[in-house]
């Protein structure tokens, strides 16, 4: 089989020739940068500058040698732009390692911390000494009344503003012909499964611009209000995703929606609000994409969401990131059970949280041999981490990772 066509085999609960297999095909498949640097080195691979894609979890782009190496078999559509030296600036990550970030990505140091400011001078976010990643700090319809514009709340929200590739390079007005040039250019050059980054957040925008303290007690206190904004927000994804799927549509395979609906001990909203709230306004963006681009339709969605994924098939979707079984109610072998004949499971693969920071070599190759076992007949798995590998991971324990998928990883 092609790349593509594993992934796509599996998507269609079908079993391919060996578990398909994503890393960075998203920004919650990825890798930190300072992860990666050390990964590289541990492999002998020849140094070269490591590019932190998404500025604000310190993601690196995954080199071609070590896609290659680990036999990868998704790619994201924004790597099809930033190819040149100049859409990069040198900057150094928090452990001293040099990189470069986006050129729009244009950092401030003040006092004992980085800053990101918008376009329009507030601080949006900041990295203090000792943390590995941005934080929003800066809530648009916190500080102001909600009458603005959404595009005022975006041009302020640190996700927006701080944007991985493509980023500003299909802004403007012939910005839908660059899109549509750089998806098809990088289809012309890969057989990998193509993943398309659209995000229509509904429950993370409203946090992102209110707080989540702020929007959580609008949906139980203000429904009426918490319906008005949500309608406008669905006609702005709507208006978007109609100029994406109208560029990009016909180069990618999977496009990637996004609402963390759980926490560590179960959704954040009851199975009753989801519904009130968003299961109706998600049919509406899903089933358009469908109708819009020949796409399967994934959702990250983090946490323990077991309870909504019922009602998220029903509305729609086709694979769920990262399967996070840490959670209470996401064990696999149970999932896979209710849910496998309908959903996707793209992750689940290998625990992030305690196993692949702490465990031995040996502990993640037993684990994930277990997890490639329960998840991977009939199809309807891509194996990838549980979100990304983050920066305190050791380097042998992410080949030990690749080595009990069948992969030839010695250094």
């Amino acid at each position: 089989m092609t790349r593509r066509e594993r992934v796509l085999t599996s998507l269609n609960h079908q079993e391919p020739d060996r578990v398909a297999l994503d890393l960075s095909g998203h920004r919650s498949s990825g890798i930190s940068a300072i992860a990666y640097a050390r990964l590289r080195d541990h492999l002998g691979l020849p140094r070269k500058p490591i590019r932190v894609y998404d500025p604000v979890q310190q993601l690196a782009i995954v080199d071609e040698d070590v896609l290659e190496l680990f036999e990868v078999d998704t790619i994201e559509m924004g790597r099809g732009f930033a190819l040149t030296d100049d859409c990069w600036r040198e900057w150094v990550l928090p452990d001293g390692t040099p990189c470069q970030l986006p050129v729009w990505i244009k950092p401030e140091r003040e006092a004992n911390r980085w800053i990101l400011r918008a376009e329009t001078g507030e601080i949006i976010s900041q990295m203090p000494d000792g943390v590995l990643f941005f934080e929003q700090c800066y809530y648009p319809f916190a500080e102001q009344e909600d009458s603005q514009p959404l595009s005022w709340a975006y041009d302020r929200c640190m996700w927006a503003a701080a944007a991985s590739p493509p980023g500003p390079l299909t802004g403007g007005p012939d910005g839908d012909r660059l899109l549509a040039q750089g998806a098809r250019s990088l289809r012309e050059q890969s057989d990998r499964l193509i993943i398309g980054l659209f995000g229509g957040n509904l429950l993370e925008t409203g946090q992102m611009f209110y707080r989540n303290d702020n929007f959580l007690m609008m949906l139980a206190g203000e429904p009426a209000r918490a319906h008005r904004f949500l309608d406008r927000l669905v006609e702005e994804h709507l208006a978007k995703l109609e100029k994406f799927l109208g560029a990009a549509g016909p180069h990618i395979d999977v496009i990637l929606f996004g609402d963390d609906l759980g926490s560590q001990k179960g959704p954040q909203i009851s199975p009753r609000m989801y519904r009130e709230f968003f299961k109706a306004r998600h049919q509406q963006l899903w089933q358009t994409a469908k109708k819009l681009a020949p796409v399967k339709v994934m959702l990250h969605c983090c946490g323990g969401v077991r309870p909504l994924l019922a009602d998220l098939i029903e509305a729609g979707l086709d694979a769920i990131n990262p399967v996070q079984i840490s959670c209470q109610g996401m064990n696999a072998r149970e999932l896979k059970a209710e849910f496998g004949r309908h959903l996707v499971f793209w992750g689940g693969g290998c625990d992030t949280r305690e196993l692949l920071t702490k465990g031995t070599p040996d502990q993640i190759r037993r684990h994930v041999a277990e997890q490639v076992e329960i998840l991977a007949p009939g199809g309807g798995f891509v194996f990838q981490q549980v979100h990304n590998i983050m920066a305190d991971v050791p380097a042998p324990n992410i080949v030990a990772m690749y080595e009990a998928l069948g992969r030839n990883l010695k250094p």
